[in-house]
Formats: structure tokens, sequence, C-alpha cells
């Protein structure tokens, strides 16, 4: 057994009770932090589910702007083949003629934002 005066003895067990102490807040401090990695963890997996319904969600939305931008195309495509009735070379052009220059604009302008 352990020989030695009391007082050392009474220090080596205070010595001992302090790393004691010591060790037990370091490993509950550690279980505190990896609690809330795993917490984080789950969180991030509710958030990619979320960010992926989101995207199925702007894919679609993306896939019926590209169909009305080619339904539009065709659209302006008939109507220059059509011709402008009571257009004589004195005459000024109708207004179809300008929502048509309108329609064009704005489909050139829809067509260079979804180039990305």
């Amino acid at each position: 057994m352990a020989t030695g005066t009391p007082e050392t003895q009474a220090r080596f067990g205070q010595s001992v009770k302090g790393l004691l102490t010591e060790k037990v807040n370091t490993c509950g401090t550690d279980v505190i932090a990896l609690t809330k990695q795993v917490l984080k963890g789950s969180r991030s997996s509710e958030l990619l589910g979320q960010a992926a319904r989101n995207m199925v969600l702007q894919e679609d939305a993306i896939l019926h702007s590209e169909d009305s931008l080619r339904k539009m195309a065709i659209i302006t495509t008939h109507l220059q083949y059509q011709p402008l009735e009571g257009t004589t070379a004195g005459q000024a052009p109708e207004p179809r003629s300008q929502n048509l220059s309108l329609l064009s604009c704005c489909l050139h302008t829809i067509s260079m934002c979804c180039k990305c």
C-alpha cells in the first residue's frame, strides 16, 4: 500500500481529484460539441432536401418559360410572314407591325436573360 505521511496522501488525493474533475469537464464539453454536430448534420440534410425540392420547382418554371419562348417565337415568325393589310407606299404602318417589333424585342431580351 501507500506509504507516506497523511499530508502527502491528502495532496495526492486532491491532485487526483483535480485531474479527474478536469477530465470529466473535458469529456462533458466534447459530448456537447458532438451533440451539436449531430444536430447540425441532421439540420443540414433537412436543408438539402428543401433545396432539392426548390430546385425541382425552379426547373419546372424554367421548362415552362422555355416552352412559352418557343411558342412566342413561332407566333412572331407567323406574324412576320403575314402581309400587312391596308398598307401602301404612302400609309403609316398599322399598330400590329409596331406590336410585332415590340414582341420581337421582348423575345430577344428574354432569350438573353435565359442564357445563363
